[in-house]
């Protein structure tokens, strides 16, 4: 075997370890345009335990912030302040975090030497330039998906991290943050499907299923968002990287258009790509044509194909079928079956925490952070445009 596969596996078995023993509130992190969120994760103070590191927010554009926050706090971290230049967003993050107090601007929180991460949620095209700065001023840095919009200022974080030793993480919660997930992760340490072959991600997106019922601006300008390929495709990407277990990949093919959104013409309403590594391949589906017949923003689904059975997550709907979300089926050679994930632990937030103070990776390889999104940033870059029949 060689060593880069021997490290994938033993990352992989080190991912699917149980963290009950450091996970202090297993709440679901919501995801952006979800449902009303649950209450916050419960502070260090309110459990009586100490905190284990103290940090920031800078940017509170997309919702995700809050996914962000809850998976840090459930690793035992503080949020001590937080920043953002939209007074709206400001007042919103405040009500629902009281104890984080509003910093006077971003190089406030940068120059506090008690805050040792920075979380972020900005619009994309601004994140990557941020989390240089973070890392810049030593501070470990974790960011919503995409991590940056274009190759050079993933070429510029690569080279400020390898220089600053710090931590650029980005949350790809559609993996980190679902249960089923997780328990999949688990059964194909286990063997429970043969050696993987293939993942193919359906993800579908509802446009206005936001707080207020309508998007901000800059999402609808490629220029700003990267592209339906570098922005939601990065959490698939993810994916096929982790399930597969490959350490280096390429984009075989991809294409993106703009089916029904015509009035917003650097918008991307589909996209989809075929991509190749050493432990598998993937095939991505990507789009913004969620129905308002659904209960939710998105049927997002995963099969994994392996040489001796397959699973196949429908992670937040089984449409007419069992309530709520977290719903895995595995096929093998003995049954066919069906688990439910609701109770499983989430364990990227205390993992994530104790890198930040151990330097360690146990979370996720900083190598894989970078790999996912330099896929589909190349995906992006070389797709072709679909068009098609008015």
């Amino acid at each position: 075997m060689s060593k880069a596969r021997k490290d994938r596996r033993d990352f992989l078995k080190s991912s699917i370890t149980t963290a009950a023993a450091m996970t202090w509130v297993a709440g679901r992190a919501p995801l952006a345009g979800a449902q009303p969120a649950p209450a916050a994760a419960a502070t260090p103070a309110a459990t009586g335990r100490p905190a284990r590191i103290k940090f920031a927010a800078i940017g509170l554009n997309h919702g995700h912030i809050n996914g962000q926050v809850d998976s840090v706090k459930r690793g035992g971290g503080e949020l001590v302040s937080f920043y953002a230049k939209e007074a709206d967003l400001a007042a919103a993050f405040a009500k629902r975090y009281p104890e984080a107090k509003l910093a006077r601007s971003e190089q406030e929180i940068l120059e506090d030497p008690q805050i040792k991460l920075v979380v972020s949620a900005s619009i994309p095209n601004e994140r990557a330039p941020l989390g240089i700065q973070v890392m810049k001023h030593g501070k470990d840095f974790m960011v919503d998906k995409p991590g940056m919009t274009t190759l050079d200022q993933l070429a510029e974080a690569r080279k400020v991290q390898a220089e600053t030793k710090r931590i650029y993480s980005i949350l790809y919660s559609e993996r980190h943050e679902v249960r089923a997930a997780i328990r999949a992760g688990e059964l194909v340490q286990a063997g429970a499907i043969g050696r993987v072959i293939q993942t193919v991600n359906l993800a579908p997106h509802r446009i206005g299923n936001v707080a207020g019922g309508s998007r901000p601006e800059w999402f609808w300008h490629k220029s700003r968002y990267g592209g339906i390929l570098a922005d939601i495709g990065s959490h698939q990407a993810d994916q096929f990287l982790f399930y597969t277990g490959s350490t280096r990949a390429d984009v075989v093919s991809s294409q993106v258009g703009n089916v029904a959104h015509r009035d917003k013409p650097e918008f991307e309403d589909f996209g989809d790509m075929v991509l190749r590594g050493d432990g598998g391949t993937g095939y991505v589906r990507l789009d913004w044509f969620t129905p308002n017949g659904l209960s939710t923003w998105g049927d997002g689904r995963l099969t994994i194909l392996g040489t001796e059975g397959y699973i196949e997550l429908r992670k937040y709907v089984d449409i007419a079928g069992r309530p709520g979300g977290d719903h895995l089926f595995i096929v093998d050679n003995k049954e066919a079956r069906y688990i439910d994930c609701k109770s499983v632990d989430l364990p990227f937030g205390p993992r994530f925490v104790s890198d930040v103070v151990n330097r360690t990776e146990t979370a996720m390889p900083q190598a894989h952070t970078f790999l996912t999104m330099e896929l589909v940033l190349k995906a992006q870059r070389q797709a072709q445009t679909l068009t098609l029949r008015t």
